[in-house]
């Protein structure tokens, strides 16, 4: 085994990047609304954001259904600022429903739970989320309802922000108002098929204004006090809309710091997002940055910070440290907020595919989400803390956060357990926290290749030359020496997906654009030379690099907002990868036959003729959720991945037993250009001669290896051991062949399997 040499790259960003090779496990069309109801203002206490709070002990609760309960279910607790830290043990259901209590009487496309926070019945009580739908569910000519467990009519916004390829609706931002909610009461609200709505008017930035809404952020640096102020911001009419209805409107707007007497600061910035509820509440969602991309002399920033809503300290800290090419986040409320909680379905959420097809017989285990609600609870004394994610990401071994998604977020998938939606949600705010945002001031928005073909963390300067616009495309070096310190370091071969799910859940756009950054940053992570430029091509990476960079580059392509100039962009960077490994494997005749990723740095073992199937497992998983997300070129590029994880388990002269092995020989030496051509080459050269004589699954052979019969080797019982990273790989590969459904019925039957209720991330089986 070797490692990765660092390139020559800007002190700046050196720690961004890390070449361990140690192995680890791992335009928007708005749909009118219907009319409103009136919006009472009632309710428990402001909600601040959970990122910044303990989060609450982990509880047992039911999944959602689409039937309607027998009797109003207690969930959950209250979420106030400081949230409890008791701890339970037990068991969260799955997304498999238990047998249903009452069926509703009429048809649906999925639900929701919503759960009663407040320790006071609300009336007329708002909510928002984020929903995914199935490709089909609901056409471009069809609107949606919303409708109670008893059939009532339920008012309803729906803010549609992308679409599938048939024009059916893909992903929308949902307002309902709850006729009456009772303290700690659960009720389903099911999304049905609805009729076109009259046209009815939304607030205005005007209307709010007028009803005494006022919002700022300080930061007091030095004695002087710079500031942003969201009204000002209305006032000047200089906002963009992310939701537009009767139900809910909320804009967007954003300025940099600046003094009273006009000096702006050169680097800090302030983002409100501004949700108004009619003119009586409106949720303020406030974001400061330290993130411009071609600002000359980033540096690190102490400060005094404060948020004032309606003039009064929502939040303040001193002392606070920002880190470059970093934001942080904090959410809180003008007016008495509604004190409600959304769960989703998790068989709707899983059926959509905008998730993969998690084992929806895992039941989660509540002990683990205490587990890591203490982890998490530690962090948040820390600057601008990480959260679950290790500040070193290419830290090596078990890692939860190592998958197509989280193990909490996975957990979240699989039951309607606040905790772990507040895990998920939480950890996605402090993905803010790593210095890989870089914002363009011209179009306001993460930078992309698109702009600038040319720019990188890494090479010298002199790469980052644009001889169309003569211009070089670098990132300015630090303001000086210990100026840009941070405890952080990212990398594409260890990152996990932190936002995708948060947004798909919540539609916030501080999710949305944070996927975004993270997408962009693995685009530009690579030497322009080596990345053929603007194509944002991932190939020179680790083989578990291009794997999670892809991933990445997927969800945002595929959740991004139609209207949204990201789109083409980010799909542009997916589709140009998928275009590179097409020619590279799938249409060429004259590559290797095994279906192994051989490029980048894959011989990174045994001298450099091996390479480890367990990263080759996660692309080929990537490659099968990208395919699920409706990438069609990514259908044989999987077809021509699976081969390699399906012949290890029941390709002739190979043993399943140790289908899971560390690392396998693939050539001679170093320096060969062609690789074994069969299974059964590649088995003899991986295993002494000794090994490769003994009959599959025997006794003899479970000795040698010190397993059991039956037992695959690379600790079978881990859930983030080597079969269980192989488990996503082998899922995807099961419907495609004949020989896939046997691997997956052999890999199925080994005698010692994991317990996936801590850490279901690679609990992933076939559609």
């Amino acid at each position: 085994m070797r490692n990765i040499p660092f390139r020559s790259m800007p002190p700046l960003l050196a720690t961004l990047l890390c070449a361990s090779l140690a192995a680890c496990g791992g335009g928007n069309s708005d749909t009118p609304a219907l009319p409103p109801a009136s919006l009472v203002t009632m309710g428990g206490p402001a909600i601040t954001n959970p990122s910044k709070a303990t989060i609450p002990a982990a509880t047992a609760e039911t999944p959602a259904t689409d039937t309607a309960p027998a009797s109003p279910t207690v969930q959950g607790g209250t979420v106030p600022a400081t949230l409890a830290a008791g701890s339970t043990t037990g068991l969260l259901t799955g997304g498999a429903a238990p047998a249903p209590a009452a069926a509703v009487s009429f048809a649906n496309i999925t639900s929701v739970q919503v759960t009663s926070t407040g320790t006071a019945p609300q009336i007329n009580a708002p909510v928002t989320f984020g929903q995914v739908f199935k490709a089909g569910d609901v056409k471009s000519t069809e609107y949606l309802g919303a409708k109670t467990a008893a059939g009532t009519t339920v008012p309803i916004q729906v803010d549609v922000k992308a679409r599938h390829a048939d024009g059916s609706l893909r992903h929308a931002i949902i307002t309902v108002v709850l006729p009456t909610s009772l303290p700690a009461q659960t009720q389903a609200i099911y999304l049905v098929k609805g009729t076109a709505p009259g046209a009815t008017a939304a607030a205005t930035p005007q209307q709010l204004l007028n009803a005494g809404f006022t919002s700022s952020f300080s930061a007091t640096i030095g004695g002087k006090v710079y500031t942003a102020s969201a009204d000002a911001l209305l006032k000047s009419g200089k906002f963009t809309t992310w939701m537009s209805g009767p139900l809910a409107t909320e804009w967007q707007v954003s300025a940099p710091l600046q003094t009273a007497s006009g000096e702006v600061h050169p680097h800090l910035s302030a983002r409100f997002a501004i949700r108004a509820y009619g003119t009586s509440k409106a949720r303020v969602d406030v974001t400061v940055e330290n993130a411009w991309a071609f600002e000359a002399k980033p540096q690190n920033f102490t400060y005094d910070a404060q948020v004032l809503i309606g003039g009064r300290a929502s939040y303040t800290k001193a002392g606070m440290t920002h880190y470059h090419h970093a934001r942080w986040r904090q959410v809180a409320w003008w007016g008495t907020a509604p004190a409600l909680q959304v769960s989703h379905n998790p068989a709707y959420l899983i059926a959509s595919k905008a998730v993969p097809n998690y084992d929806q017989t895992v039941k989660v285990q509540t002990t683990a989400l205490t587990d890591l609600k203490t982890t998490l609870n530690k962090t948040l004394t820390q600057a601008m803390p990480t959260g679950l994610v290790s500040t070193y990401m290419p830290m090596t071994g078990g890692r939860i956060d190592i998958g197509i998604l989280p193990g909490w977020a996975a957990m979240t998938v699989l039951s309607t357990s606040s905790v772990a939606r507040d895990l998920t949600l939480s950890t996605g705010d402090l993905a803010g926290s790593w210095s890989i945002h870089y914002r363009d001031r011209r179009t306001d928005r993460p930078v992309t290749l698109a702009d600038y073909p040319y720019m990188t963390i890494v090479g010298r300067s002199t790469d980052t030359y644009n001889p169309a616009t003569k211009q070089y495309e670098a990132f300015p070096a630090c303001a000086g020496a210990g100026l840009c310190d941070i405890p952080t370091t990212a990398d594409t071969a260890h990152q996990p997906s932190l936002a995708y799910l948060p947004y798909v859940l919540t539609g916030d756009y501080y999710y949305l654009e944070e996927l975004q950054f993270w997408a962009n940053f693995d685009s530009f992570s690579e030497n322009p030379n080596y990345r053929s430029f603007g194509k944002g091509l991932v190939q020179n990476d680790q083989v578990r690099g291009q794997a999670w960079s892809m991933r990445t580059l997927g969800q945002a392509a595929y959740i991004t907002p139609d209207s949204d100039p990201q789109k083409a962009v980010l799909t542009n960077l997916v589709n140009n990868n998928l275009n590179w490994y097409e020619t590279t494997y799938v249409n060429n005749s004259q590559a290797n036959k095994l279906g192994v990723l051989i490029n980048g740095y894959a011989f990174s073992y045994n001298n450099g003729t091996a390479i480890a199937p367990w990263q080759d497992d996660f692309f080929t998983s990537v490659a099968g959720h990208l395919s699920e997300l409706g990438f069609t070129k990514a259908q044989a590029l999987l077809a021509w991945k699976a081969q390699f994880a399906v012949s290890r388990m029941v390709g002739a002269g190979a043993c399943w037993i140790d289908g899971a092995i560390y690392n396998v020989t693939l050539k001679n030496s170093s320096t060969d250009t062609a690789i074994y051509s069969t299974i059964a080459d590649v088995y003899k050269a991986s295993h002494t001669p000794e090994i490769a004589a003994l009959t599959c699954n025997s006794t003899q052979m479970a000795a040698a290896f010190g397993v059991q019969v039956g037992e695959m080797t690379g600790v079978s019982s881990f859930n983030m051991g080597y079969p269980s990273n192989m488990q996503p790989a082998l899922a995807f590969a099961a419907p495609l062949t004949t020989d896939g459904a046997k691997a997956w019925k052999l890999f199925m039957s080994r005698t010692v399997k994991p317990d996936y209720s801590t850490a279901p991330q690679f609990a992933i089986v076939p559609r």
